[in-house]
């Protein structure tokens, strides 16, 4: 089956390149998240992995679900992280991320784009979430294609009251959650 990935060309050369230069995709960082210690950055990250949003029949499962080929790195740090899985049988990506888009998380708004087409080669896409514009928190979940339906996953960050976002050359800006 041909691979079509939603991301943005940018990030697919340069995650070709990443696996072409190791032989593989990329992977995440080895070590887990650190804890800030910041209660509220964690309760908040804990409020909105609880009111994930999951289509029905989705059963809550762990990270040997699926195989995820892509890890969202947040950049404003430090965050208090987390992370959720879900299978859902009989469920195609474009289904699952449709109803992920119209059934938002908690009181938080999309960055996603769609909807997404019914297309049996689509097998991975990402639908972000974040409190406001310009946000870079929130919910990020990665719909994957999996012999009997879909495995979602819900990675989830909170800023602490400490974090900092990188400055930008020339006036950059830094993209939304999700978006590749």
């Amino acid at each position: 089956m041909r691979s079509r990935s939603m991301a943005l060309p940018g990030v697919l050369l340069c995650g070709a390149v990443l696996a072409a230069c190791t032989g593989g995709p990329p992977e995440p960082p080895e070590t887990p998240p650190a804890v800030t210690g910041d209660p509220a950055a964690r309760a908040q990250a804990e409020a909105w992995l609880d009111a994930a949003a999951l289509p029905p029949g989705a059963v809550r499962s762990d990270a040997g679900v699926a195989e995820f080929l892509s890890f969202t790195g947040w950049p404003c740090t430090p965050v208090e992280e987390l992370e959720g899985y879900w299978a859902v049988p009989d469920a195609t990506v474009a289904e699952t991320a449709n109803w992920l888009l119209a059934n938002p998380t908690a009181d938080l708004v999309t960055t996603g784009i769609g909807p997404y087409p019914d297309d049996s080669e689509l097998d991975n896409v990402t639908v972000g979430y974040i409190p406001a514009e310009g946000s870079q928190e929130g919910v990020v979940y990665t719909v994957v294609q999996t012999a009997d339906g879909v495995a979602v996953r819900a990675e989830v960050a909170a800023l602490t009251e400490s974090a900092v976002c990188p400055e930008l050359p020339d006036g950059g800006t830094l993209g939304p959650p999700g978006q590749g």
